[in-house]
Parts: C-alpha cells; structure tokens; sequence
C-alpha cells in the first residue's frame, strides 16, 4: 500500500493530532464565537450551545456573496449546526490550531481573489458580514481536514493499483527534472534594456549544450543569476504549460526566455529521468480519490455526531 501525503494532515506524515493544554481549548471555543449584537434572539441549542438569528443572517449573507447560494433558512441553519458539530469535536480533540493559523488562512483566502487582507474585510463589510464570522467559518473547515484525515488516516492509503486505476489516462510517463533557473535583471519598465537583454538570452541559449560548460558561460555574463539546483516531478509543475516545456527541452539545455517581474528567466535541464511511478495524471487521480474518501467519512462522522448530539429548537 501506497501512504498518501496529505495537504493539511497535521505535523506528521499520518495525520495524528497534536495535544495542546487546556488553554487551547479555551482559544478555540472564543474563534468560534461569532460577534453577536446584544438584541441577537436563540433560535436553537447544538449540545447546549446557541446559534443565534445574527449566525443565521450572517451565514445567508455570507453564502449569498461567496458561496454564490441562495439557501432556505432552514438549509442555512442545518450548515450552522454541522458548523457547531465540528467545532464542538475540534475542542475535544484540541486541535493544534492558533489564532495565527487563521489569520493565514484568511490572507490566503485573499491572496487568491488578487486583494489584500483589508480589502476582504472591506468586502466582507460592505456585505454586512464580520470578518470574524468568515475566520470562524475557516476555523472550522480547517479543524475539520484535520480530524476527518486524523480519525480516519487509514482510508486515505491507497495502492498502486487503485491509482492507476483512476487515472483517466493510462501508462503516461513523467520526468524528474534538475533544474538551474538562471535569471537575467533587467530593470522594470524598461522595454529597451529588456529587448537587449533578450538578444544577449538567446546567444546564451544558442551556446549552451549542456550544464558543465554552459553555466561557467552564464557566470561570465553580467547582471546573471543562476540560482541553486531544484529538483522537481512533472506532477509537482502545476501550469501544463510548464510542463509541456520542460518535456520538449533537451538535457543539457535551457528552455525558452520566459519574461518575469525581475527580468528575463530560463531553466537550464540539467538532469531529465522519465518515471511511470510519479505523473500528472497519477497526481490528479490521487486527489480525486483523497477528496471522494474524504466526502464519504466526512459525511458518515457528521451523521454520527448529529444522532448524538442534543438539538434543542427554542420555541
């Protein structure tokens, strides 16, 4: 059997959780506390605690804006308690998460939109949603990766078979590349220096035949940085446009110039193995699998908690 690496597994290589003391119990149930105005009515009690009509209004707005989801109140408030579940589960695990987890976790939220992390919470604003109540939110899904691929690390192992199996492409090779990036500067915003940087690029290209004598080549140009070897898997290359590059590229050869924010780049290949047993379609079965074992037990343990769970709808 194949040990699956894990994106959000924990400290270790098989999901286990970490121990805090008591203190990071406490930290964890004010997160998920969402902000509350006083006038806030119970609605309902999820094992004593409440979900307020503010957390059923501020849910719908949230979803509205980035969930793209009109719910019923009803479908709104079975989110809320499932919330309420999986954190309840996370204290009594204590979950080695911090404030500052979350913190990155929101920035990388935003990162993705292209914003910074005062323009979400601006966003957030204008909608009439508190940030808290989105950090919550994240507190919550991120507790819960955790303990889904801690509790049930064993279903997430899988052969060889069972991955090539799922892969929709069979008998694809891959490479394993080593890797010089050499960087030429050139400073932004000058279209001249760049244009004449680029004719000195492909002079360099057209010399270099391979690693040993092609960097010392690169070494004696000015304003050159090559930097340290790297080596990386096709399935590790997330643009197939890279990819594809990188496959045509010759060892012992540079790439083509590519322009970046500090000038031009190329990648000289100094090493190409081919492998079977690491591909892009291999990569991507395996996530599959990782997120259709993860949707099932997620599912079955969120069942499980609810059967034992005491919800009280005030009336």
């Amino acid at each position: 059997m194949t040990s699956v690496p894990h994106g959000m597994i924990g400290h270790d290589a098989h999901g286990r959780f970490v121990i805090r003391p008591l203190l990071m119990a406490c930290l964890f149930a004010g997160m998920m506390a969402a902000p509350r105005p006083a006038l806030a009515q119970a609605v309902l009690f999820v094992n004593g605690e409440v979900i307020t009509s503010y957390d059923i209004e501020q849910r719908a707005k949230f979803d509205t804006l980035a969930m793209h989801k009109n719910l019923s109140r009803q479908e709104i408030i079975e989110e809320l308690i499932d919330d309420k579940l999986k954190a309840q589960v996370a204290r009594r695990y204590k979950i080695d998460l911090t404030e500052k987890d979350v913190d990155k976790e929101y920035e990388s939220r935003a990162k993705g939109m292209k914003i910074s992390t005062d323009q979400l919470t601006q966003m957030l604003g204008q909608a009439g949603i508190d940030a808290k109540t989105f950090k919550a939110k994240l507190l919550a899904d991120t507790s819960w990766q955790y303990i889904i691929r801690g509790k049930f690390q064993q279903y997430f192992q899988f052969s060889e078979k069972s991955i090539d199996d799922a892969a929709e492409k069979k008998g694809d090779v891959g490479y394993d590349f080593t890797l010089r990036p050499i960087l030429f500067l050139v400073p932004k915003g000058n279209a001249v220096a760049l244009e004449a940087r680029r004719k000195d690029a492909d002079a360099l290209r057209s010399r270099f035949i391979n690693c040993e004598t092609g960097l010392p080549l690169a070494r004696q140009l000015r304003d050159v940085i090559i930097r340290e070897s790297m080596t990386k898997n096709s399935s590790d290359l997330m643009l197939p446009a890279l990819r594809e590059v990188l496959n045509k590229t010759e060892t012992g050869h540079l790439t083509p110039v590519d322009v970046t924010e500090q000038g031009l780049q190329m990648f000289a290949v100094c090493e190409k193995k081919e492998t079977k047993s690491e591909t892009p379609e291999k990569k991507a079965a395996l996530e599959k699998l990782m997120t259709q074992q993860f949707e099932l037990k997620s599912k079955e343990y969120l069942r499980q908690l609810r059967r034992e769970a005491m919800i009280e709808r005030k009336k």
